[in-house]
């Protein structure tokens, strides 16, 4: 038996795989905030006797987590010292000399998670070509030590200039901070992420260290109910990057997996995705407390770097995912101008949304939705939720009063409001992609996608959509379909030429050997390995570098023409010109290490005859009136069955809601095809 867990805001996902069987058995429950590990145990236990699952029998196990990105949230992190190199003090506070909003006269740059009182300073100085200029001074390093270990710090971030060339000396004060205080956990910026730039690598390490005991105790606690649980697997955790590693590794290389369970969705979106013979998508993850977007082209989700954690960047490779905080629970608000407001304020799992009946007073989307009588039909969270439709009216009145106008427009407005949210976000990143989302489906997952996937769809334009058959666990499935991967890089700074490509290939070498040692001895994996390598290229004069894909075969036969022409039509493609007479410059040479997984071979549904039939008619709030659709149970839709909007479908995971306009048909992986009829919402 294989499992994926997901954890978010309100609740935790399970999809447990047998291969012997190709069986495939999901659900849901919810997250326990103030007894973290309870969800775990409580699921294990409920598949157990529902499903017959054998505890024993499980041998692999995958988790993905918010922990990390929570504790940065929440600020409730380590309490941190920095040491840095003499003059160098300020380099966080410093950072980019950017402020939050460049349009607005009273932002204020966020308080840093090490404050400046906590940053020292030692003199010592590595040139740019990772030669000692400046001794690193002993003694004092040993001041500095006697100076934090008084200032009620839990670890320190060791952070030195240039030390991505040479990490000597960081690896030196390292060494003493351990001899020196013993009792404080420390973390060199050479050994989290090794890239120029002083103030991303010094962030980078700092969000590492942040959150590091955190998930250290977290993943303690995961070991330990799975023990209970007589789970022999050893647990693996998604990454930012979507892919897998050890739930050691994870102990100490905390920041790569900060975006672990959006990372884990777009991933299991896209399996889904190639499986339905659908290569383009844009996802819509809705959860308790936010919103994902994100892109898949050709199969394959989309990489990049300077994802935002929080108040903070992250400088590692993670797949490019949009998030704004329009989950199920967000919060519905009239400001002072007495303008309707959305998020990002949400009612989480505890209390929750009103309609839960779990103590929660304030209007949420969810609670908006059950007013429409789109939800609440049925059970929820397979049974474990029952919808008080009479609590959500409450909680929505107040906000009725204030706009002067009933309930049933109220929430119908909750949603616009939602939907216009996630509609400007989706033209920024459809802009910065410069893709055109005709050729794309929609793809809602998450357990608040599929109520609004259609309402978003509709107002982008898009004729197709493609609902999974279990969207509730989209993200959970993503870590059982994860391969192990892990990212390498090394900085090189210079000028493409032929003396640079054969420097380029010592730097190959290494990062290759590095990464086989990852997936060899670290991960104990012994299948085939596969590397991708790529280069950050820019032209000379430039502030910023594109990652420009390159094959390994050009670095080491020292192909310039090859190499260059990759960048030339990288740099076209993206920005609509090149320019072939200024000389190109690699910033950064990368290398993706990667150990396959074993994909599940899931049956194709036999196809069925005949149309399906309706559970029953219900009365829904829908485009301002009151209007009778029918409501479809998802178990009752086999392959082959098609319907016309509008139309609500409810299944134990999620409720999806078919506006008029669109016309629904099942397929062979029971997912949900979703097509503009002739004049309709497309």
């Amino acid at each position: 038996m294989r499992i994926g867990v997901d954890i978010g805001g309100t609740f935790m996902d399970f999809c447990a795989f047998d291969p012997r069987t190709n069986q495939l058995n999901t659900l849901k429950v919810l997250t326990t905030p103030d007894d973290p590990g309870q969800e775990l145990a409580k699921g294990i236990a409920l598949l157990e006797a529902r499903d017959g699952l054998d505890p024993h029998s499980v041998d692999a196990f995958v988790h993905g987590t918010t922990v990390g990105i929570n504790t940065i949230i929440q600020r409730k992190g380590a309490r941190l010292a920095l040491i840095t190199t003499a003059g160098f003090e300020d380099v966080i506070e410093l950072a980019r000399l950017r402020m939050p909003d460049v349009y607005s006269l009273f932002c204020a740059r966020p308080d840093q998670l090490i404050p400046r009182d906590r940053v020292f300073g030692v003199t010592e100085r590595m040139t740019a070509a990772g030669t000692v200029e400046t001794p690193l001074d002993g003694a004092g390093l040993a001041a500095v030590i006697e100076a934090i270990k008084g200032s009620d710090v839990d670890g320190v971030i060791v952070s030195f200039l240039h030390s991505y060339r040479n990490r000597a000396h960081e690896a030196e004060a390292c060494a003493a901070l351990k001899r020196l205080a013993p009792a404080l956990f420390v973390f060199s910026s050479a050994d989290v992420w090794p890239v120029i730039r002083e103030y991303e690598r010094t962030t980078t390490a700092i969000l590492n260290g942040y959150v590091h005991p955190r998930i250290a105790g977290y993943l303690d606690s995961l070991q330990a109910t799975l023990k209970g649980a007589g789970v022999p697997a050893a647990p693996m955790l998604t990454r930012s990057n979507g892919g897998i590693m050890n739930v050691e590794a994870g102990k100490t290389n905390c920041v790569s997996m900060l975006l672990s369970g959006t990372a884990s969705g777009v991933i299991g979106a896209a399996f889904v995705g190639r499986r339905a013979g659908a290569d383009n998508l844009l996802t819509l993850d809705v959860g308790g407390t936010s919103a994902d977007l994100a892109l898949v082209i050709d199969g394959a989700p989309q990489y990049g770097t300077g994802e935002t954690i929080g108040d903070f960047p992250l400088h590692i490779p993670s797949v490019s995912v949009t998030s704004i905080g329009a989950g199920g629970g967000s919060i519905a608000w009239v400001d002072s101008a007495g303008v309707l407001k959305v998020g990002p304020e949400s009612a989480g799992s505890t209390p929750g949304p009103a309609c839960y009946g779990r103590g929660g007073i304030e209007a949420t989307i969810t609670d908006a939705m059950a007013v429409c009588g789109f939800v609440g039909q049925a059970p929820l969270a397979y049974d474990q939720l029952t919808i008080d439709t009479a609590r959500a009216h409450q909680a929505i009145a107040p906000l009725a009063a204030k706009l002067g106008t009933d309930v049933a427009r109220t929430a119908e407005a909750i949603i616009e409001v939602a939907v216009s949210e996630m509609f400007v976000e989706v033209n920024k990143l459809v802009a910065r992609q410069g893709i055109d989302l005709r050729d794309f489906h929609l793809m809602p997952f998450g357990g608040g996608g599929p109520m609004l996937g259609c309402f978003l769809a509709r107002e982008l334009g898009m004729a197709h959509m493609l609902v999974p058959h279990s969207p509730g666990i989209v993200s959970a499935l993503g870590g059982l379909v994860a391969d192990l991967k892990a990212d390498f890089i090394g900085t090189v700074f210079k000028t493409l030429s032929d003396e640079a490509l054969g420097s380029l290939s010592t730097v190959l070498d290494r990062l290759h050997e590095d990464g086989l040692s990852w997936l060899r001895e670290e991960q104990g994996y012994e299948g085939p390995a596969t590397a991708e390598v790529s280069a950050e290229m820019r032209y000379a004069g430039q502030s910023h570098e594109i990652d420009v894909p390159l094959e390994a075969e050009w670095i080491t036969a020292g192909n310039v023409e090859a190499v260059s022409e990759a960048f030339h039509r990288e740099h076209h493609k993206r920005f609509e010109f090149n320019d072939r007479d200024v000389p190109i410059q690699i910033i950064n040479l990368r290398l993706v290490m990667r150990g396959s997984t074993v994909l599940p071979d899931l049956d194709a549904a036999p196809r069925a005859e005949g149309t399906p039939q309706a559970e029953r008619e219900i009365a829904v709030w829908l485009d301002g009136a009151e209007r009778t659709v029918p409501l479809y149970d998802r178990a009752d839709l086999l392959h082959g069955h098609s319907f016309n909007g509008p139309a609500v479908v409810h299944q134990p995971d999620t409720t999806l809601c078919i506006l008029p306009g669109y016309r629904a048909t099942v397929d062979a992986g029971l997912n949900i095809r979703l097509t503009a009829t002739k004049g309709g919402a497309a």
